[in-house]
C-alpha cells in the first residue's frame, strides 16, 4: 500500500471517536455486580473489600487511572495493543480449534476433480477482486446495525485480511502486516496440495491472471503434487502445534538459507488455497466444521495447512469448501463479509461462459524445497502426534434449531442476540445448576481501530430468570416468569450498549493491569484475587456471526472445562455451533444441545402463553431436525 493510500486510511480513522477510558467507579461497581451472584457470600465479601481499597482516593486504582488516561491521550487507540497480546499472542495454545475460528461455505457436489480445481480458480479470482477493492478503498464504510444502528465503522481490519502473518515466539507471538503481499506489479498465493507447497503468481506485470490462467496452474500443481519422487515431509504440520514448539521448530529450520527462502513465500503470500484430499466422511455438518477447524488430522488433511497465515480457503474434493483465518488479524464480521462477496462471485460466474483468456506466457508454479534432517523428521512426528490429540479431543455439534428463528423473536419485542443470550444461560443452568463466566464478543469498532470487547451475559437477572423457569416447586406464575425473561433481555441490551459504546469493564480492567506492570507495580491485589482470575476463566465462550447466505462459523472452547457456543439467527431457524472437549468429565456438546432445544423451546410457550396466543404458531421445534447430530470423522 502506498504511503498516499496510508494517509487516506488514517483521515478515515481520524473521523471516529478514540476508545474511551471509562470512570474508574463505574468499571468497578460493574465489576462486583458482575461476579456477586457467581462467587460464595464469603468469598465476595473478600473482593468487594479489595475492590474498595483499589479505588480509594488516592489509592492504587486512580493512579493507574491516570497513566491510563494519559495513554489515551497519546494513542489512537489505547487498549489495542494491550488487547491483542493478552487475547491472542501470548496465548501459547495451538491455532486450530483453540483459537482460528473456520466459515463453513455451502456444500459442493463436483463431478470431477476438474469441477473442484474450477472451483478453487474461480474462489482465487474473487480473492483478487476483493483485494482491488480493499486497494482502492472501494468497499462502502459499514454502519452499525443492531443496537444503536447506524453509527459508522472503522474498516482498518479489512486491510489486514490477505496481509497479514502471525510469527510464532518463544513466549510471545508478532503480528505482522506485509504491505508488500501485494504490489502493483505482482503477487502471489501458496497452494497446498497432498502436503506439498507451491507457490503461485496470480497477479504478473500489474495483470490479474483470468480464472482459465489460474484452473490451468492449479492442474499443473495437482499433477506436481503428485510425483512422489519429490514429495517433502509435511511441513505444514508444524504450523499446527503449540506456539513455543512451532518457535523452536521454526528456529531449526531457519538455519538453512533454503528454509528461510521457502517461508519468506508463504509469509509474503496473499493467501492459501488448501486442495484437500476426500475425507471419506460423511459430510454432515458437524463433520464438515471439524474438517475445517483441524483437517482431520494426520490421516486426513491436517498437514495440508499453514494456519499462521490469515487466510487458508479450502476446497475438498469431495465439496467440502470453506475457510479456517488466523483470529489476531481481524474479526468474525469482517470474515463474513469477505466469505459472502466470495461465495456469491462464485455462484455468479458459475452461471458465465468463461472467456479463454488471451494466451500469454506465465511462470509455472514452483514446488516449496525444504532441507531436512533426523531432527526435523523427529519435529513432524511429535506434532502430528499433538494435533492428533487434539483432533480426538474435539466434541462438536452442529445444531439446526428449527423450532423458530429472529422474525418470532423480533414479534416478542426482543433483541434477537439478547433473546439468544438468556437462552444460552438456561442451557448451562440446565446442564449444571449455576451460571459461570461468559464471554460474549462486542465490537468497538465505532471507535479508531476498534476490536472488541466482552459482553457479560451471567448477568444476575438471568440468573433470576432461568430459576424460576426450573424451579419444580412451580411457585412461579408464568406472568413471573415472563416479567423475569424480559428483566433479564432489558440487563443484556443494557450491558451490550455499554459494550459497544467502550463503557464495559474487562477492556478497562486488562489495561489497569498493563500499566500496574509498566510503572513496575507489585501486581495490584485486585488482580490477585481468586474471583478475578475465575471472572476471566470463561467456560461459555459466545458469539453471534450472522450471515445472508448459506454458512456458517464455528470455533472451539477457549478452556479445557468450557463451551464454545456460536450462533447464526436465520429468519425462520437458528444455526448453533457447540463444541468442547471430550477429556472434560463437566461437559458434553451433546448435553447441552439438548437443553438449549429444551430452552429455546420452553421460552417459545412462554412468549405465546403470555402473549394470549396472540403470536403466530411456529412448528414444534421437538418435530424433526431439533435432534441433535453426534457424527464425528
Amino acid at each position: 500500500m502506498s504511503l498516499s493510500e496510508r494517509d487516506t486510511d488514517t483521515a478515515a480513522r481520524e473521523g471516529l471517536p478514540k476508545v474511551p477510558v471509562p470512570p474508574l467507579k463505574q468499571t468497578l461497581d460493574t465489576y462486583l455486580k458482575c461476579v456477586q451472584h457467581l462467587v460464595k457470600e464469603e468469598q465476595f465479601r473478600k473482593t468487594k473489600a479489595i475492590v474498595e481499597k483499589f479505588g480509594a482516593p488516592g489509592g492504587t486504582g486512580e493512579v493507574l487511572q491516570k497513566k491510563l488516561l494519559e495513554r489515551r491521550d497519546k494513542m489512537e487507540n489505547w487498549v489495542y495493543d494491550y488487547w491483542l497480546e493478552d487475547m491472542y499472542l501470548s496465548n501459547r495454545l495451538a491455532l486450530p480449534v483453540n483459537s482460528s475460528p473456520a466459515m463453513v461455505f455451502p456444500k459442493q457436489n463436483f463431478k470431477d476433480h476438474k469441477e473442484a480445481l474450477r472451483y478453487g480458480a474461480r474462489l482465487i479470482r474473487g480473492v483478487l477482486e476483493y483485494k482491488a477493492l480493499i486497494d482502492a478503498q472501494a468497499l462502502p464504510v459499514e454502519f452499525a446495525r443492531g443496537q444503536l444502528a447506524g453509527t459508522p465503522l472503522c474498516m482498518e481490519q479489512y486491510s489486514r485480511l490477505f496481509t497479514s502473518y502471525r510469527y510464532p515466539g518463544l513466549k510471545t507471538d508478532t503480528l505482522k502486516v506485509h504491505m508488500n503481499a501485494a504490489s502493483e506489479t505482482s503477487a502471489h498465493i501458496i497452494v497446498a496440495c497432498k502436503n506439498q507447497f507451491f507457490a503461485l503468481d496470480v497477479v504478473t506485470n500489474s495483470k490479474p491472471l483470468s480464472e482459465t490462467e489460474i484452473l490451468s496452474q492449479l492442474e499443473k500443481i495437482v499433477s506436481m503434487a503428485g510425483n512422489v519422487g519429490e514429495r517433502c515431509p509435511p511441513f505444514g504440520i508444524l504450523t499446527s502445534d503449540d506456539r513455543t514448539e512451532w518457535a523452536q521448530a521454526r528456529d531449526i529450520l531457519t538455519k538453512d538459507q533454503t528454509n528461510k527462502d521457502a517461508l519468506a513465500l508463504i509469509e509474503t503470500c496473499l493467501c492459501i488455497l488448501c486442495l484437500d484430499e476426500s475425507s471419506g466422511t460423511k459430510p454432515t455438518d458437524t463433520n464438515r466444521a471439524l474438517l475445517m477447524l483441524h483437517g482431520g488430522g494426520r490421516e486426513k488433511n491436517g498437514a495440508n495447512r499453514w494456519y499462521d497465515k490469515s487466510m487458508q480457503f479450502v476446497v475438498g474434493m469431495d465439496g467440502i469448501c470453506g475457510v479456517v483465518c488466523e483470529h489476531s488479524a481481524f474479526e468474525g464480521v469482517v470474515l463474513v463479509q469477505c466469505s459472502e462477496y466470495l461465495t456469491k462471485h462464485i455462484a455468479r460466474t458459475a452461471l458465465e461462459t468463461v472467456k479463454p483468456s488471451s494466451s500469454r506466457k506465465l511462470q509455472p508454479p514452483r514446488r516449496l524445497v525444504w532441507k531436512y534432517n533426523a531432527r526435523i523428521q523427529g519435529l513432524f512426528v511429535a506434532s502430528e502426534e499433538r494435533l492428533q490429540r487434539l483432533v480426538n479431543n474435539l466434541d462438536m455439534d452442529v445444531f439446526t434449531f428449527k423450532g423458530y428463528g429472529k422474525e418470532f423473536i423480533k414479534k416478542q419485542k426482543m433483541s434477537p442476540d439478547a433473546f439468544v443470550q438468556v437462552a444460552l444461560q438456561l442451557a448451562f443452568f440446565k446442564c449444571t445448576g449455576k451460571l459461570v463466566s461468559t464471554y460474549e464478543s462486542a465490537s468497538i469498532r465505532r471507535f479508531r481501530d476498534g476490536r472488541v470487547d466482552n459482553i457479560r451475559s451471567a448477568t444476575v437477572e438471568a440468573l433470576a430468570f432461568v430459576q424460576s423457569m426450573t424451579d419444580e416447586r412451580n411457585v412461579y406464575t408464568e406472568t413471573e416468569k415472563m416479567k423475569r425473561l424480559r428483566n433479564a433481555i432489558n440487563a443484556q441490551t443494557n450491558y451490550t450498549i455499554a459494550a459497544i459504546t467502550g463503557m464495559a469493564i474487562d477492556n478497562h480492567l486488562l489495561g489497569l493491569l498493563k500499566s500496574a506492570k509498566e510503572l513496575n507495580m507489585e501486581r495490584p491485589e485486585i488482580f490477585c484475587d481468586e474471583t478475578y482470575v475465575a471472572s476471566n476463566q470463561f467456560i461459555l465462550s459466545t458469539s453471534q456471526v450472522p450471515t445472508t447466505v448459506e454458512m456458517f462459523c464455528c470455533y472451539g472452547p477457549v478452556v479445557r472445562n468450557g463451551y464454545g457456543a456460536c450462533y447464526n439467527p436465520q429468519p425462520d431457524h437458528i444455526v448453533f455451533c457447540v463444541s468442547s472437549f471430550w477429556e472434560s468429565t463437566q461437559t458434553s456438546s451433546a448435553v447441552f444441545v439438548k437443553a438449549l432445544n429444551e430452552g429455546l423451546l420452553e421460552i417459545r410457550d412462554l412468549c405465546e402463553a403470555c402473549c394470549g396466543g396472540a403470536a403466530a404458531k411456529i412448528a414444534d421445534g421437538r418435530q424433526g431436525g431439533s435432534k441433535p447430530n453426534r457424527a464425528g470423522t
